[in-house]
């Protein structure tokens, strides 16, 4: 099955250009899943597999204590891999066929409000070392709602100050444009013109963000800088870089945004994804009544 398993991948990044990160998960759900056949039902190939082993081994995986989600992930894998393999006729038929995906809880995602966001950003010093490029950083998460890998990967070249553009490249290598809000604009130029030029090193690329030895900043460590700045303004909220995108969302929203334009902004493929923001706006509307009304 190793070798049905590559081929499918093949095909997910040279005829999908789905993301290094998806072809990773996928691939890990579906070795895994032959590992299991191999050792549990001695099956070698998926020709072998049938829908009552798909079916034992999703028991298996919910006996060992995973989560809806975790197991969704593994059905779409298997769903998408067994569906690949019978159009090219490697399989007769498709195991999973039949398999629903599992309903999964839907939590609302944690924001700030509007005044934190502000006194998150306002509490950067600016005139301390890495103030400006740590300032810039939290500026841009929020104005401009990025995935932390984008962020990271974000480059001089890709940056319109005079439109207030950015260009990014985000899940399945898909580019789209996003709007950098004039204070984050002013906090870009002025890390890029006074800061990011002490930390260039011979060796360093062109992306916007670079660390003290001149290298890109790492996902991880774009991490530790905003929760470390967080600690440093005294919030209670656990503050972390995907929070701030979730405000970005929540914020467009109850000031009137376009869902919309949000998930065009967001990159997100699906309108479903963007629409638990309404459910933030209106948990948010709810608390304001209930505070506010005379007779709430």
């Amino acid at each position: 099955m190793e070798q049905e398993i590559d081929l499918f991948i093949r095909f997910l990044a040279t005829e999908r250009g789905l993301s290094d990160n998806y072809q990773l998960s996928t691939r890990r759900s579906l070795t895994e899943f032959a590992g299991w056949c191999s050792s549990t039902r001695q099956i070698a190939s998926a020709r072998g597999v049938t829908q009552p082993v798909v079916s034992d081994y999703l028991s298996a995986c919910k006996q060992r204590g995973l989560s809806a989600s975790s197991i969704k992930l593994i059905v779409v894998a298997l769903k998408i891999f067994f569906r690949f393999l019978r159009e090219k006729g490697v399989v007769k038929r498709n195991p999973t066929e039949t398999f629903n995906l599992p309903r999964i809880e839907r939590y609302l995602p944690e924001t700030l409000n509007e005044l934190e966001v502000e006194s998150l950003i306002e509490s950067i010093d600016t005139k301390r070392p890495l103030g400006l490029r740590d300032r810039a950083i939290v500026e841009l998460l929020y104005a401009s709602g990025l995935r932390i890998s984008e962020l990271a990967a974000a480059r001089l070249e890709s940056m319109n100050f005079d439109e207030g553009i950015l260009r990014v490249t985000g899940k399945g290598n898909k580019m789209r444009l996003v709007p950098v809000g004039r204070k984050a604009c002013a906090a870009l130029g002025v890390y890029i013109s006074n800061e990011r030029p002490t930390l260039v090193k011979r060796r360093s690329g062109s992306e916007i963000f670079l660390s003290s030895r001149g290298s890109k900043l790492t996902t991880a460590r774009i991490w530790q800088i905003v929760k470390a700045r967080a600690r440093g303004s005294g919030l209670e909220a656990n503050v972390y870089p995907h929070l701030l995108r979730h405000s970005f969302a929540t914020h467009l929203l109850s000031n009137g945004a376009d869902l919309r334009i949000i998930q065009e902004m967001l990159g997100h493929a699906d309108i479903s994804t963007t629409q638990v923001y309404t459910h933030v706006d209106q948990q948010r509307l709810k608390a304001t009544h209930r505070k506010f009304h005379p007779r709430a």
